[in-house]
């Protein structure tokens, strides 16, 4: 008799219990991926991975070799006790994140900060924790999110946002649940300067449109104020990401509905979609065999976009295959938006695209061009020129920067899903490819999953 389900891997994960490291099998049933661990003191687990087992048999076509960072820790009690971070981390900071407060004037029943009354960062403390930042990337930061708690409720955050630009900070966020953006037209228009040029968005907590959605989710009814948010953003050319936290039987079913509204909203360039993780103010002490995966995330955007986009149209984003989807869309000739990834056999170009969230065209087609000298890589890249050259406009390197930018967010549009790690779904391969690190006061670099699920109270007694 042959077993129910496929053993793919052997890997390590957490006890959601006792948050102690148990070994874990990765098995495929029933054409879903599941995690299955034994912890001696609470006995066998078994909780889902991801929802389409062909999309997660099919991450390791895009991996490549992370890039190297500083290491701040040692390794002494293993992945992920030993985070700050250590040598056993396989990828760099894409994304590192500040959080200058963790006041907040909401109460979302599902915060993972369980924000509140809180303390504000000095500015002298935020200096600091940028500048360790761009050291600990070797001198290059890619993307700096500063969140909280809620952000804006910093007395100094324009100066904050401000300091990260002029200490050479490529892109900056602002992580902000739009509260303060819907009502104080003063605090927008002086962001506008920040955007000139780029290098500068407003990541917008966006969940859904129906009010029951907001209540579940955010604890009161909060469409109106994100949608004179964004109004008042787009008024001053400040771009923002619309960012929606996804929960099965409360606003799964609005995924494709949230991705037309973006494509269609003046000032939005982009969506990330994040499944729900459950740390924080989230009971994990719930059957959660059915809860929203990454590959679910794309299986229903295929079904709930008007045929715009398709499951195929995303690839795993090469600095984490694990967990980071991400697809682009470009305005053809006929006005019309296209996954780039339709034309592209991304898939064969790995090596020119960075490891990174900031994927761009034109940093594509530098590294072609730089790679042109390699002998070995010529015909790689002059098929990835070819493959590009009908979305780029003949003169768009000329162009000058504010130029760029606005042809950029005239004819592209960005849609990503991440999809975090909680003590329910850990194993220790996709801990050690996050690329998404908080940045703590006393000067480390933690992935943001491990923060959540182990070191936050640490770093806050």
């Amino acid at each position: 008799m042959l077993r129910n389900y496929t053993f793919l891997e052997f890997t390590n994960s957490l006890c959601k219990h006792c948050l102690k490291i148990v070994p874990a099998k990765i098995i495929l049933d029933d054409g879903k991926i599941f995690i299955v661990k034994y912890c001696p003191d609470h006995g066998q687990q078994i909780e889902l991975l991801e929802e389409n087992a062909g999309y997660h048999l099919s991450k390791r076509n895009y991996d490549k070799p992370g890039n190297t960072m500083k290491i701040q820790t040692e390794v002494k009690l293993g992945c992920p006790y030993d985070c700050g971070i250590c040598p056993q981390h396989d990828q760099h900071a894409c994304i590192g994140l500040i959080e200058v407060t963790t006041r907040c004037n909401l109460n979302c029943p599902l915060c993972y900060a369980s924000a509140g009354e809180g303390k504000l960062l000095s500015l002298e403390t935020i200096g600091k924790m940028i500048d360790f930042f761009i050291d600990a990337e070797n001198g290059s930061a890619e993307i700096l999110q500063v969140s909280g708690g809620e952000p804006t409720l910093h007395p100094e955050i324009l100066t904050i946002l401000k300091m990260a630009k002029d200490k050479g900070v490529k892109y900056v966020m602002l992580n902000t649940n739009g509260v303060r953006l819907a009502d104080d037209m003063e605090f927008v228009a002086a962001l506008a300067p920040l955007a000139i040029g780029g290098g500068f968005e407003v990541y917008l907590q966006f969940d859904g449109f129906k009010e029951s959605t907001y209540q579940t989710l955010r604890g009161k009814n909060l469409l109106d104020i994100k949608k004179r948010a964004i109004a008042n953003l787009a008024k001053h050319g400040i771009p923002v990401t619309l960012v929606m936290s996804i929960a099965q039987g409360v606003n799964d079913d609005e995924i494709g509905e949230v991705f037309l509204y973006g494509l269609n909203t003046p000032g939005i360039r982009g969506i990330n979609y994040q499944p729900v993780a459950y740390f924080g103010r989230f009971d994990v002490n719930q059957d959660l065999l059915k809860r929203v995966t990454l590959s679910g995330v794309l299986e229903r955007l295929e079904k709930q976009s008007a045929k715009t986009l398709r499951m195929s149209d995303f690839i795993p984003l090469p600095c984490n295959v694990e967990r980071v989807a991400i697809t682009y869309l470009y305005k053809n000739r006929k006005g019309e938006f296209t996954p780039i990834t339709r034309d592209v056999k991304f898939k064969n170009h790995l090596q020119l695209i960075n490891n990174t969230f900031v994927f761009t065209l034109e940093d594509a087609l530098k590294n072609a061009g730089a790679s042109m000298k390699d002998f070995k890589t010529t015909c790689d890249c002059f098929n990835f020129i070819t493959d590009f050259r009908h979305m780029v406009p003949l003169d768009f390197f000329v162009r000058n920067q504010e130029k760029k930018k606005e042809y950029i967010d005239q004819n592209t549009f960005r849609i990503s899903v991440s999809s975090f790690i909680d003590a329910l779904n850990f194993d220790s391969k996709s801990m050690q490819k996050e690329c998404v690190h908080v940045i703590t006061e006393d000067l480390r670099k933690i992935p943001f999953s491990s923060y959540n699920i182990l070191h936050r109270e640490k770093c806050h007694d």
